[in-house]
């Protein structure tokens, strides 16, 4: 058999472990076209390396993204899925109000009905929602290189790396950081770390509970509570010094 020339663009793709966005661009067609596309984007993005200058960071001028996840259950390995994404940008102590990202997913998936009670989310309203691509897409735009942050993050970054490598293959390479870590390390007589007894012992008011856009922004001040009173405690003056605290907590 006649080996093929690998000086095309396909068979490099192939090389280089773009098998999956090469497929989708043989499939012709402009909505196959874009898909490549953002496949290649999101492995881009996550074959960049971790920056080692970031540990050096002043939280004080830190770069954050604060997110969260509203999904149809716990498991993505029992085929639940993600049915909402919602962040916000935080530099230092200054949450980026004006610098929101909120989208609907259309996850293809029934939606239990105690989760449309909880969330306010149905079935309905996500078939005219965008696709995972899509979504995950503009979501990982979003987010850039910025260290992420949520709130018991454990559930949300395991859907997201689901998420990324059901579309491309990849896994998520963000620096990610837990506020229920924090507390724990900050408030270590708590018996209670939930978001919901957090916020209301740091004095934040609760709305809009389980809305992924509002959890972020609730998150992002209880981030920011928590900024302030490591910069009181004076112990911690960069990301590097707080993953190390947080390693011995």
């Amino acid at each position: 058999m006649k080996e093929p020339n690998k000086g095309g663009g396909f068979w490099n793709n192939l090389r280089q472990g773009g098998m999956p966005s090469a497929i989708a661009s043989m499939r012709g067609g402009e909505s196959a076209q874009q898909t490549a596309q953002q496949m290649a984007f999101i492995r881009s993005l996550m074959r960049e390396k971790r920056r080692p200058e970031v540990l050096h960071t002043p939280l004080s001028k830190l770069e954050t993204v604060i997110f969260d996840l509203e999904t149809t259950g716990f498991s993505h390995q029992h085929g639940d899925e993600i049915m909402s994404f919602g962040a916000v940008k935080v530099v230092g102590e200054e949450i980026k109000e004006d610098e929101c990202f909120y989208t609907l997913v259309n996850c293809q998936t029934a939606i239990p009905a105690n989760i449309t009670e909880l969330t306010g989310i149905s079935e309905e309203m996500t078939k005219e929602a965008p696709s995972l691509m899509d979504a995950l897409h503009n979501f990982m735009s979003f987010v850039g290189q910025s260290v992420l942050v949520a709130h018991a993050s454990a559930h949300d970054k395991s859907f997201l790396n689901a998420a990324l490598w059901k579309t491309s293959k990849v896994q998520l390479t963000n620096r990610v950081l837990d506020t229920m870590m924090l507390a724990r390390w900050l408030e270590p007589q708590r018996g209670n770390y939930s978001l919901d007894e957090l916020l209301a012992v740091h004095g934040i008011p609760i709305y809009g509970r389980h809305n992924a856009l509002e959890d972020s922004k609730m998150t992002a001040r209880l981030w920011v509570s928590y900024l302030r009173e490591i910069a009181q405690r004076r112990q911690v003056e960069t990301l590097g010094d707080l993953y190390a605290y947080l390693s011995r907590a």
